[in-house]
């Protein structure tokens, strides 16, 4: 099958695409990626997004036409993609659509009398079926969540599908606007594979580069402004003590947490410690770093041998991150996930195709041991094509 994977990440930056061609079922499932691509949101839209998922009232009115709107974005993000690859629509046989994230409450928590945990992704995957004419799979959370899991993460069922080893012990991380890792034990069985997401990635950098340039730069290029700032230890150490750090997982975080609030408390922080904003986004791209290091010292390498970490996402491109990865982990191989076939910015993309294959056939694509669920899953609802 020819499947088309979209995401949207936590920093609503636009719908990334990839082209997969998918066969065969595990174990031997056989996926390569053909193409990626992505579409900017228009900026008015992009801060309503950010605006809802920071938790700021809307009408279920508004929230209804902003999940249509989503969707008819999302579906010309799809042919365009078609165009760019030059592939008919006509042979995509499936798309897989993450869509936007505008909530996610992955514990439960005290609601109307009943512990309830949530989450919710729009960009309506009906609009996407008929506009594209392709049957469309969308809603991948809410399946694992019904058993008891936090929904998230997902992408380490095809990092397991990708990446196990028979002799290398492997972590994948992705740095998105929040960083996830799965970790992958030498000759991993499923059941053995886990992740969580270790803290901020990209979400807490951009937010701070925007605010200090008023919204001229959305992020730091090449970390070129956290290269001119001046390091604050007692500032970083404060950032290291966040509360999140120190949750057992299973595990997971996004807007919700890591969003406008934190932004105004490290702001606070900043003028206490009388850092500069560059020193303020050379202190909060260093904490970036060090929380992965963090959670690995903390709940991953006491037990599992690692020798590789392959890094995909949009923090890859930060030279300052990888560097302090590379420093802080001695005896681990810092590697982009390119090296490995999947280019940095296009691994969730594919993954959403991986996982709609897997939707499509009716198998399950969660792993209990990464998101907590009881059991397994078919995750996603599907989206029939109008007949043609």
């Amino acid at each position: 099958m020819l499947v088309l994977g979209m995401m949207s990440g936590t920093s609503a930056d636009g719908i990334d695409v990839a082209l997969a061609r998918i066969s065969g079922a595990p174990p031997s499932l056989s996926a390569k990626l053909l193409g990626h691509t992505s579409v900017k949101f228009p900026d008015a839209l992009r801060k309503e997004i950010l605006r809802v998922a920071e938790q700021q009232p809307i009408s279920a009115g508004a929230l209804s036409q902003l999940n249509f709107r989503l969707g008819g974005l999302f579906a010309d993000a799809a042919l365009a993609a078609c165009r760019k690859f030059r592939v008919s629509p006509k042979r995509i046989s499936l798309i897989g659509s993450h869509g936007q994230t505008i909530f996610h409450q992955g514990r439960p928590v005290p609601y109307f009398g009943a512990p309830t945990a949530s989450t919710l992704q729009i960009g309506e995957p009906s609009v996407i079926a008929a506009r594209t004419g392709i049957t469309s799979v969308g809603d991948f959370r809410p399946a694992d969540m019904a058993l008891g899991g936090q929904g998230a993460p997902l992408v380490p069922y095809v990092d397991y599908l990708l990446y196990r080893h028979a002799r290398l012990g492997r972590i994948s991380l992705n740095l998105g606007g929040i960083a996830n890792i799965t970790v992958l034990p030498r000759a991993a069985k499923p059941q053995q594979v886990f992740a969580f997401d270790t803290g901020p990635a990209n979400m807490l950098i951009d937010a701070l580069v925007s605010q200090f340039t008023r919204g001229r730069l959305r992020f730091d290029k090449n970390a070129q402004l956290a290269a001119q700032g001046h390091s604050n230890p007692a500032l970083l150490d404060k950032l290291l003590r966040d509360p999140y750090l120190k949750i057992a997982p299973p595990k997971s975080t996004g807007r919700e947490y890591y969003g406008h609030a934190y932004v105004r408390k490290i702001l606070a922080l900043g003028r206490r410690h009388r850092a500069k904003p560059n020193d303020l986004i050379r202190a909060v791209t260093i904490f970036t770093a060090l929380s992965v290091v963090d959670a690995l010292n903390r709940f991953v390498l006491r037990e599992t041998k690692i020798d590789q970490l392959i890094v995909s996402g949009g923090g890859a491109h930060n030279p300052l991150i990888l560097a302090q990865l590379s420093a802080a982990l001695p005896g681990i191989e810092v590697l982009p996930s390119s090296r490995l076939g999947v280019p940095k910015d296009a691994k969730e993309a594919f993954a959403f195709a991986l996982l709609a294959y897997e939707t499509f056939h009716q198998r399950s694509a969660n792993l209990p041991s990464a998101t907590g669920a009881r059991g397994p899953a078919i995750l996603g609802k599907i989206s029939y094509a109008p007949p043609r």
